[in-house]
């Protein structure tokens, strides 16, 4: 179940945001919603991973045994979470002031944070 809930999580955080800037513009409102969907999806993502923690802790009595490339990834993966759930909540509280073209970037960053941490992800399973 954990698993699950952070691959839904992995793919709102990714295609969300490409989805407001692609294949048309949303309206104001619309990306609005798309942030706090955002900024839940990374919510998700954060209580998930944490859940993948407790789940080891529970049937082996030990936190994974992270480092090098693993540990790199992981610390990738939390530095995404928090800026993407900073600048989602920036964005369904300040957009309404932005340009056009702030608006445009904050979606573009949030898409970057997105492909990066699945991009880390699959570091983190690989050498873990």
């Amino acid at each position: 179940m954990v698993q699950l809930v952070h691959n839904f999580g992995a793919a709102a955080v990714a295609g969300l945001p490409i989805l407001a800037l692609y294949p048309a513009v949303q309206t104001a409102a619309v990306q609005r919603r798309l942030a706090w969907l955002v900024g839940l999806g990374w919510a998700v993502q954060a209580a998930s991973g944490t859940g993948f923690s407790a789940v080891s802790y529970y049937y082996y009595e030990k936190l994974p045994d992270l480092h090098g490339v693993a540990f790199a990834a992981l610390l990738i993966k939390i530095l995404c979470a928090a800026a993407g759930f900073w600048i989602a909540m920036l964005y369904v509280r300040r957009a309404t002031r932005w340009s056009d073209e702030r608006g445009r970037s904050a979606w573009k960053l949030l898409a970057s944070l997105g492909v990066t941490a699945l991009a880390a992800a699959a570091f983190l399973r690989w050498f873990a």
